[in-house]
């Protein structure tokens, strides 16, 4: 799998530089490298890790009633975080290249097509966590600054002209 979503990144990060030709080959290579190794594994290592501290120190079973030790492993939530990442990557890398045009002008709809590209609601849960909606409570957090967004901070603009200069 990460192989697959590695030559996934690689190939938006390409097509990203190839619909912005003022990229040389040296900001090519940059925006391959933080596709893939900042936005991919870094963030995903924090990500993954945080989240398995979390999990085993305050959403397992504090008896000892199964046979074996009910804990969330670390490559299971990177793993997780993988198969999460596809999504959002379709979403982000894929559907934002594809409507960079409409995301970046100045109207109401376009911010909330543009803004609505960053919402990514959802969570697995594992049956042997306990409290695991507690997991859920930064989606309240994020639809709220989703919702005061769309009075007009266009989050995908932000993003693109951070990014490539959009």
């Amino acid at each position: 799998m990460l192989i697959l979503i590695s030559f996934c990144l690689f190939v938006a990060a390409i097509a990203w530089s190839l619909a912005y030709a003022h990229y040389d080959f040296a900001s090519t290579l940059r925006t391959i490298f933080v596709m893939i190794g900042v936005e991919f594994f870094g963030v995903g290592l924090v990500t993954s890790t945080a989240l398995w501290a979390i999990s085993n120190r305050f959403l397992t079973h504090a008896s000892h009633t199964h046979a074996t030790d009910q804990r969330v492993e670390w490559p299971y939530a990177f793993d997780v975080h993988a198969n999460s990442f596809f999504p959002l990557f379709l979403q982000l890398y894929v559907a934002q290249l594809l409507l960079a045009p409409v995301v970046t002008r100045n109207n109401w709809v376009c911010l909330w097509v543009g803004n609505t590209l960053y919402l990514n609601l959802g969570y697995n849960a594992l049956p042997f966590l306990i409290r695991s909606e507690l997991l859920l409570f930064p989606i309240v957090i994020f639809f709220a600054l989703y919702v005061v967004s769309l009075l007009g901070f266009n989050i995908a603009k932000v993003v693109l002209e951070s990014l490539f200069g959009v």
